[in-house]
């Protein structure tokens, strides 16, 4: 199933892609509620079959906690960085995966416009990842019943600033978590849809123009070895998004670097769940996003 948020009526609300449309679930708003209570996966057959290009989309999770995320988990990625990681990262491939996270008010959804925030940086970098959300938790998992713990899986974008990234030390939360910075969907693929996601084409554009194509089999670190290797001794939670990677193509890497600038547009998408059509802006005002980040709190 394709599962979609938006709003309805000023409520955020969930639906189900359909062929001729999206059908509203009743009285869903949130994946964790369905993760918890599957009986609440039911059509609304009184509200209408709506179509999508009538919907304000929303962020198609609100996380309770932070993203979870992976460094240089392509290898191509990996070796596009060697020399140009400024200590932040080893220049041998690691035998373990990199873990980092960003701040829950970095989601956005898949059409809203992203700030540039050129007031603290001027280095915004672009990172399409196919993002994995646990439907049941736990600690210590093998690696070959981990798959049994995703829920589903969905598009992201770690945008994240460079020179925040270096600025401070060597770790990397407060270059990837600026607000806004972090579109997920457009929807949410439930895991039964995806025999495997190590063999998903994944691909970036900026302008029209792709900067970023590989598939999800060239990755280092398979999805059940990044949540295997990630429970060990922390428990994971049924809702936590965990950001798989992105592959090489990012702005930092290429001669001369190239980094978004005012207006341009960003195409995220991964085969079989979609595409993300992402702009970003400078002037987006504080009242925007004080309201995007107040619609990620629980109602």
């Amino acid at each position: 199933m394709k599962i979609i948020a938006f709003d309805y009526a000023g409520r955020r609300r969930l639906g189900l892609v359909q062929n001729e449309g999206i059908r509203i679930l009743k009285d869903v708003a949130d994946i964790e509620e369905l993760i918890h209570l599957p009986e609440r996966m039911q059509v609304d057959t009184s509200l209408p079959l709506l179509a999508v290009e009538q919907l304000l989309l929303l962020p198609v999770i609100r996380p309770r906690r932070n993203l979870f995320c992976v460094g240089w988990n392509y290898r191509k990625h990996f070796d596009e960085s060697i020399g140009k990681r400024e200590g932040q990262g080893p220049e041998a491939l690691p035998e373990v995966p990199t873990f980092f996270t960003k701040a829950t008010t970095t989601v956005a959804s898949a059409v809203d416009d992203l700030p540039l925030h050129p007031e603290l940086t001027s280095k915004l970098d672009w990172e399409v990842e196919l993002a994995v959300v646990l439907g049941r938790g736990g600690r210590d998992i093998p690696e070959d019943q981990a798959l049994a713990h995703v829920y589903g899986y969905t598009v992201a974008n770690d945008i994240s600033a460079r020179d925040l990234q270096r600025a401070h030390g060597a770790q990397w939360f407060k270059g990837k978590s600026l607000d806004g910075t972090c579109p997920l969907g457009p929807v949410l693929l439930t895991a039964d849809e995806i025999a495997d996601p190590q063999a998903l084409r994944i691909s970036c554009r900026v302008n029209g123009q792709t900067v970023q194509s590989d598939s999800t089999s060239n990755q280092i670190f398979p999805v059940a070895r990044l949540i295997s290797e990630l429970s060990r001794g922390m428990t994971l939670l049924a809702g936590d998004v965990i950001l798989t990677g992105t592959p090489d193509g990012i702005g930092a890497a290429r001669t001369p670097p190239v980094f978004l600038r005012e207006g341009d547009r960003i195409e995220s998408e991964v085969e079989g769940i979609g595409c993300m059509h992402n702009q970003v802006f400078g002037a987006l005002s504080a009242a925007t996003l004080s309201n995007r980040i107040a619609s990620l709190n629980c109602e």
